[in-house]
């Protein structure tokens, strides 16, 4: 659970920023990129005391794994996780 206030106002910016590319079509691999890039910024700043880092880090890979924190722009979670699959079968040639 997130108690520093700093924390808790990244965990929200970082999810806002995460829905906001759902709804821009982004597939679960790719907000997991932004999400990483995001968390290694603040790990590089050290505004966070490092157990408040680890509880942020443990929080987001919870969030980022469970697929009912995205609704696709038609407003269902479906829409989003089956682009990524359909686009992943596209790339590797696998359907």
């Amino acid at each position: 659970m997130l108690q520093h206030p700093d924390a808790i106002r990244h965990f929200q910016s970082l999810c806002d920023a995460c829905q906001e590319l759902a709804h821009r079509f982004h597939g679960p691999s790719e907000l997991r990129l932004y999400a990483d890039g995001y968390l290694h910024a603040l790990r590089r700043t050290a505004v966070l005391d490092p157990l408040s880092q680890r509880r942020l880090e443990e929080l987001i890979d919870r969030w980022i794994l469970d697929p009912s924190s995205f609704i696709g722009p038609d407003g269902s979670p479906r829409t989003l996780l089956e682009r990524e699959t359909g686009r992943l079968e596209r790339e590797t040639g696998r359907y």
